[in-house]
């Protein structure tokens, strides 16, 4: 089996912003980063439709998205870059440079999703770095294969030009999806976010010295990710074939 531990969704460096989570239940909102590229003018997926999941979540816990989350009135019109897509269980990266190790990738291997996430509790002011997905491959392919019908499926293809360097991740139902709750995985510690010791120590390792995950241009690799799987299905977190389900 081979393991990968990849940096998803919006952020300081990608949108300028943070999704929120509230620490007490763990529920969160995956908002992912913006597109950078033209998309087809039939499969534009925008912010628009994360908005009103994110008021919902906001006014449940008294808070409001302007005043309290801060979300960026810029994005309101923009297009996102929908990536994974957990409503089709796809992934795209590329498969030249950042998502190389995923071209070797078969079925059976495993994906996890972390993102940095910031705490409604405006009390709280670090980020909290938590995994909110998981994948178990089906099967990976390179974009341009894709047949037309299932464009719609990945941010990579719905692009106006599919690049012969993008490959996607189709991932196997029932055992992958997005997390209802998310798992904290994350602290600060020498001058940067880095897995916690104890679940280094669970998960039998980490490719990135000392846990760092605060930013990578290769997804970690988890050394042993038998051990990292089966700690996984301890927590016993649901996972739902959903982008978000507020």
């Amino acid at each position: 089996m081979n393991g990968l531990l990849v940096r998803i969704g919006i952020d300081a460096a990608f949108g300028r912003w943070n999704a929120p989570v509230d620490m007490d239940s763990r529920e969160f909102v995956y908002v992912p980063i913006p597109e950078s590229e033209e998309l087809a003018s039939d499969l534009e997926r925008g912010y628009g439709e994360i908005i009103p999941k994110l008021v919902r979540f906001s006014e449940k816990r008294g808070k409001d998205i302007d005043r309290d989350l801060r979300f960026p009135r810029d994005l309101y019109n923009q297009n996102m870059h929908l990536d994974p897509d957990f409503d089709f269980l796809t992934y795209g990266d590329v498969g030249t440079s950042r998502g190389s190790e995923i071209t070797y990738m078969k079925e059976g291997d495993i994906i996890a999703f972390y993102c940095s996430l910031r705490p409604i509790d405006q009390t709280l002011n670090r980020l909290v770095y938590a995994l909110i997905g998981l994948y178990v491959v089906e099967e990976v392919v390179w974009a341009l294969e894709v047949p037309q019908s299932l464009w719609k499926e990945n941010a990579h293809t719905r692009r106006q030009h599919i690049r012969d360097v993008d490959v996607i991740v189709r991932a196997k139902p029932s055992v992958s999806g997005r997390l209802k709750k998310c798992i904290p995985i994350g602290e600060w510690r020498n001058r940067s976010y880095r897995v916690r010791n104890d679940l280094l120590d669970a998960w039998g390792g980490l490719s990135v010295k000392d846990g760092f995950i605060q930013r990578s241009a290769v997804p970690p690799r988890l050394k042993k990710p038998e051990k990292f799987y089966y700690w996984f299905q301890k927590q016993n977190v649901p996972i739902i074939q959903k982008n978000n389900c507020i």
